[in-house]
């Protein structure tokens, strides 16, 4: 797949810096963006020129901050719910299945699809400007695949997660680190893309056999109680909710939930 100026590439010292680059729109995620990241993934060189990747967002107020929601317009069928949620799902499993580390550099809004790039990424580190989360229940009305949720639960616990979407409240840095989504808290971007660096060096130096096993056994895991959710999926995204939420948050007004 071809570049794309929505998603910034550079190797510095054998490590991939993957830029999000949309500052205008809070680095919104286009559908070519995620298609980027996850060429950039599955065709990682082996000779080991590249040692780790480093995820991270341009603009200094959000690493990602969901889907490009003017996306959504075009859904009609409950094929399009289900193509969508599998395209999202493949490029999750691309990011786990890099075989070297993947380190999420989070500086201000990690949410929606942000936030599930994130949780897939190996390691996370953030600013203290962190809001991660998936506003879901206030904005739009869809919900997050099965998968997402299982690796979610991986991270915070079960609990924390089904209280962070039905409250729809962004969790900050201070309690992020404390149940153990995030590694370490920086005080700023500058310091956060610093310690990125430094940490893609470290953990680049590891035994590559040692990380790709361990990386791949975590993920056969959970692959091993994968559910069927098709129709969770179709049921919110062909709701009339889903598409009231849809207009509402692009006209920044509330929307009115009807339950349909």
């Amino acid at each position: 797949m071809t570049q794309t100026p929505d998603l910034s590439e550079e190797v510095r010292g054998g490590v991939l810096y993957a830029t999000f680059n949309r500052p205008a729109s809070r680095n919104a995620l286009t559908f070519e963006m995620y298609l980027r990241l996850a060429a950039l993934c599955a065709d990682m060189p082996s000779d080991g020129s590249i040692r780790a990747v480093v995820i991270s967002g341009a603009g200094g107020k959000a690493f990602a901050a969901g889907t490009d929601m003017t996306q959504f317009r075009s859904f009609e069928t409950a094929q399009d719910a289900l193509d969508y949620e599998a395209r999202i799902a493949a490029v999750l499993d691309a990011v786990e299945r890099c075989p070297v580390p993947t380190i999420a550099a989070i500086n201000g809004a990690c949410t929606g699809g942000g936030a599930a790039i994130a949780a897939a990424c190996d390691l996370r580190i953030a600013s203290a400007s962190l809001k991660f989360g998936f506003p879901i229940a206030r904005t739009l009305g869809n919900c997050l695949a099965a998968d997402n949720l299982a690796r979610l639960s991986d991270l915070m616990g079960a609990g924390r997660v089904r209280e962070m979407i039905f409250t729809a409240r962004l969790i900050g840095a201070e309690e992020a680190q404390n149940i153990g989504l995030i590694t370490e808290t920086l005080p700023d971007e500058d310091a956060l893309m610093a310690r990125a660096s430094a940490l893609a060096g470290h953990v680049g130096a590891m035994a590559p056999l040692t990380l790709r096993a361990t990386k791949e056994a975590m993920r056969r895991t959970r692959a091993a109680v994968a559910v069927d959710d098709a129709d969770l999926i179709t049921s919110c995204y062909m709701s009339r909710d889903f598409r009231a939420g849809m207009e509402a948050f692009l006209a920044k007004r509330t929307p009115e939930w009807s339950g349909t």
